[in-house]
């Protein structure tokens, strides 16, 4: 089973039932194809996220979903390796702005020996040779 990094909008979408990805999203989370991941950068973008704008949602009902998140798969946090090679790809590519947390995430894979990375917005990845992106949209 090959490992894979997932990325904040399919926890999103996940739970925006109004979402045209909604069940494309609750699909892929309860699929056992991969061996799935998340990162800390993930789990705060989800908070980040969901908090406010079109939802939002208290707090307390999304710290309740992130623990669904937790107890359904492993998420990663950033190591000395991971924030080299991030380092590293900062200097390669020069993202700007909001990029920088795709690079991030990118990065925390990467040093989790997880090159795999599920999203419904592969722009936010393309760019970044290193890893091997699945789509979802």
């Amino acid at each position: 089973m090959s490992k894979i990094v997932i990325d904040t909008n399919i926890f999103v979408y996940a739970i925006d039932e109004d979402s045209k990805f909604f069940t494309k999203s609750q699909n892929f989370l309860l699929d056992t194809k991969y061996e799935q991941f998340t990162t800390s950068k993930n789990i705060s973008e989800f908070l980040a996220v969901v908090t406010r704008g079109k939802f939002p949602i208290q707090i307390k009902d999304a710290l309740s979903v992130v623990n669904d998140i937790k107890s359904s798969m492993n998420v990663l946090f950033p190591t000395l390796s991971s924030f080299s090679i991030f380092e590293e790809l900062l200097s390669k590519y020069e993202p700007v702005g909001l990029k920088i947390h795709d690079f991030e995430i990118a990065s925390i894979g990467l040093g989790n020996q997880i090159s795999q990375v599920a999203t419904f917005n592969r722009k936010d990845f393309v760019e970044i040779k290193e890893i091997n992106l699945i789509s979802l949209s």
